[in-house]
């Protein structure tokens, strides 16, 4: 559950060869908490993954998002090109 969500958070954000020693941590974290049935060992790796979340989003290349006149754009071309 949390190591799912965790892979692919990590996939969207496009880490993986950017910094796969962070990328195989956070994976064990996650895979850790999902493993554990002691409150007190998921709450230690959960305050681990969290920081170490929080450094791969800094690190992820910026991505651009289409905004409504980019969408205009596009479908403008595919007129003209059709």
């Amino acid at each position: 559950m949390v190591a799912d969500e965790t892979a692919a958070e990590i996939d969207q954000l496009g880490v993986r060869a950017i910094a796969p020693g962070l990328v195989a941590l956070a994976l064990a974290l996650a895979e850790a908490i999902d493993g554990s049935d002691a409150p007190t060992s998921v709450a230690v790796a959960a305050a681990q993954l969290r920081p170490l979340m929080t450094d791969l989003r800094k690190l992820a290349p910026a991505q651009s998002k289409g905004d409504a006149l980019d969408d205009l754009t596009a479908r403008r071309a595919a007129r003209r090109g059709a």
